[in-house]
């Protein structure tokens, strides 16, 4: 990570002022309501994880269990083709055996992380995404993860824009169908050139008719930024947000308290994973470093 440790210490000694949400207040008249601080969230803060993209593509599960209990970690989200092998190719025993060695452990298998999308132009293409997705909700109900994540990845250049979002829109309710059959939520990640600007997100949930299995993968990209800015962007999706991908928490870059406060406003449930980009040589440290930034970062005092 970025941050160094001087960094961490200081966010964690509670040096770095808490960006403020709105312009400071003027004067009162008498009488006047004091202005409210911000809702919070529970007091044992906001529930953490990791995805295994790409801080841990290179561990097996018992690697993975281990290390990310030892960070303090709740949970996990399994990309694809890393080291740890679930993928819909599994057999019945040992999908069994992958829901064992999880239930037996401190560590949730909350999500599947696919590179399924469903933006093509050509539809054998978008059909086979379809079937993927859905044997991946078979492997998620069988090896006891609760989701299943999928992506849009851009916009076709033939045809105008909101075709495309209802085409992908429409793929996905017919996925979100196929994960309530099962008890299992879709998690939409916000993704790829202009499918990342949340407007765009908000066209699709609107496509596949604000099925209730569908929720936003919020991804804490740039163009979180864009469209009327973090908050706005926020509201579009808010009620829909069922677990953040997270960076680098570097607030030159993304302003990670603001995003944190939006999540406790709402009393957010899901996982906030460390999605860190960059390999690691002590990926261990790396993902405590997380942990602790990310409980300062909340105001959250003592041990998890």
């Amino acid at each position: 990570m970025r941050a160094s440790r001087r960094r961490f210490l200081a966010v964690s000694a509670g040096a770095v002022p808490a960006l403020r949400l709105s312009s400071a207040p003027g004067p009162q008249p008498v009488g006047a309501r004091a202005p409210q601080p911000p809702a919070i969230g529970p007091k044992k803060g906001l529930r953490v994880g990791a995805v295994t993209y790409n801080i841990a593509k290179d561990w097996d599960i018992d690697t993975i269990i281990r290390n990310l209990a030892e960070a303090g970690m709740d949970a996990v989200e399994l990309r694809t083709t890393h080291r740890h092998g679930v993928e819909p190719s599994l057999g019945k025993a040992e999908r069994a055996e992958v829901r064992k060695r999880f239930a037996d452990s401190p560590i949730r298998l909350a999500s599947l992380g696919t590179t399924c999308e469903y933006h093509s132009e050509d539809p054998a293409v978008v059909r086979r995404n379809v079937e993927e997705t859905k044997a991946w909700l078979e492997l998620a109900a069988d090896v006891g993860a609760a989701s299943v994540k999928v992506r849009p990845n851009g916009l076709r250049k033939d045809v105008a824009a909101d075709v495309t979002l209802a085409q992908i829109g429409r793929a996905l309710k017919e996925c979100g169908d196929a994960a309530a059959g099962r008890g299992l939520k879709i998690q939409l990640e916000v993704h790829g050139s202009e499918t990342s600007r949340l407007p765009n997100i908000r066209k699709i949930l609107d496509h596949a008719g604000t099925h209730p299995a569908v929720r936003v993968c919020w991804n804490s990209n740039q163009t979180d930024l864009l469209d009327g800015g973090l908050e706005s962007n926020f509201s579009l999706v808010q009620d829909r947000i069922g677990q953040v991908h997270m960076r680098d928490l570097y607030e030159e870059e993304y302003p990670w308290r603001r995003l944190i406060r939006l999540l406790q406003g709402i009393n957010f449930a899901g996982y906030c994973y460390a999605e860190l980009g960059q390999p690691s040589c002590d990926g261990l440290r790396t993902l405590k470093y997380f942990h602790g930034m990310f409980r300062a970062l909340q105001g959250v005092e003592g041990p998890a």
